[in-house]
């Protein structure tokens, strides 16, 4: 296999099986792919001018080995694609997980886990607040989790935290092949130096966020949809 194909290959078996059970009779994943869509454009617009000033800022950079060279704002093509197979597979896997098990979280323990994750990130940043990876990452997740407490959004949060937890197993599969290839090499000046395996530990939060983000937005734009009848 060419080697330059490595980067592409694991953008796609992230998101194929997605894809072939989105036709699932049960889930019928593909009849909500339209209101994936907006929040991915969303989402993948803030996600890109982060990645492209970490990339200019030599935050991290992308071994030519493993990408076809193709670049948009000095960003691999494989780069921006990963910004809709990451999130699209995740709300997957949170839509497969409210159908067949229907998770009843209380809201008081999913509420404690929030303010936790507050606490941890505002803790972080007052000891990593000069390293930029550490910055962007402690602090958007920051923002995101406050804007959950203080205005009234669609997403049950405990559902979101469990869909979290099992979206860890494929996050640790590509993000350790990422990252022990490497495929995207971390400048660790920048970050705490902490890693999990080869992966610092700055991802989880990195992950959390971006999901978080898009589920919000995919609940916001299916809520809107009332007047083809109850969605599936």
């Amino acid at each position: 296999m060419d080697k330059q194909l490595t980067y592409l290959l694991i953008n796609i078996l992230t998101c194929f099986f997605p894809v072939v059970l989105s036709f699932d009779k049960k889930v019928h994943f593909y009849q909500k792919w339209k209101f994936i869509f907006p929040g991915l454009l969303i989402s993948g617009a803030l996600y890109l001018i982060w990645d492209y000033i970490f990339t200019v800022q030599n935050v991290w950079s992308f071994n030519p080995t493993y990408i076809l060279g193709i670049k948009f704002f000095d960003l691999p093509l494989e780069e921006i694609l990963f910004f809709i197979t990451v999130p699209f597979a995740c709300i997957f896997i949170y839509e497969c997980l409210k159908v067949y098990f229907n998770p009843k979280i209380n809201q008081k323990i999913s509420k404690g886990i929030t303010y936790f994750l507050i606490a941890t990130c505002i803790i972080l940043l007052f000891f990593f607040y000069d390293r930029l990876y550490s910055l962007i990452n402690f602090s958007t997740l920051l923002i995101i989790l406050i804007y959950t407490l203080v205005k009234p959004i669609k997403l049950n949060m405990g559902q979101f935290y469990l869909a979290y937890l099992v979206s860890l197993v494929p996050f640790y599969i590509v993000n350790g092949i990422l990252t022990s290839i490497p495929i995207v090499l971390y400048n660790n000046t920048e970050n705490m130096g902490l890693r999990v395996g080869s992966i610092p530990f700055e991802d989880h939060f990195y992950s959390m966020s971006l999901i978080l983000l898009n589920l919000i937005f995919f609940e916001y734009f299916r809520s809107r949809k009332t007047t083809d009848g109850p969605i599936s």
